[in-house]
C-alpha cells in the first residue's frame, strides 16, 4: 500500500507539471515554435502518465472496499489531475490551430 500523503503528492506535483509544461507549449506554439510545443507537449503526456500511474495504484489499492481514506488533500489531487488532463487537451487541439494559422 502507497503512503497516501507521498501519493497524494505524487498525483499534485506531476499533475501541476504536466499543466505548466502545456502552458509553455501553447506559448511556443503562439510564437511559432512548434518544435518546441510539440516537446513540451511530449513532456507533459510523461508527466500526465506518471500522476496517472499514482492514482491507478491507489485505486486498485482500495480495491473499491474504501479502504483508502478520503481526505480534502486528495479531492485537490484528483481535481488537479483532472484539471491536467483537460488542459492538455485543450492546448492540443490550439497547438494545431495555430499551426495550420502558420501555413
Amino acid at each position: 500500500m502507497l503512503d497516501l500523503e507521498e501519493a497524494v503528492m505524487g498525483i499534485i506535483v506531476n499533475a501541476g507539471q504536466s499543466r505548466s509544461l502545456c502552458f509553455e507549449a501553447l506559448r511556443q506554439a503562439k510564437a511559432g515554435m512548434f518544435a518546441e510545443a510539440d516537446g513540451l507537449l511530449a513532456e507533459a503526456v510523461e508527466a500526465g502518465k506518471a500522476a496517472h500511474a499514482v492514482q491507478t495504484k491507489l485505486i486498485e489499492d482500495d480495491e473499491g472496499e474504501g479502504k483508502t481514506k478520503m481526505t480534502l488533500v486528495m479531492v485537490h489531487a484528483q481535481d488537479h489531475l483532472m484539471t491536467s488532463i483537460l488542459c492538455r487537451e485543450l492546448v492540443t487541439e490550439l497547438v494545431e490551430v495555430y499551426r495550420r494559422q502558420a501555413k
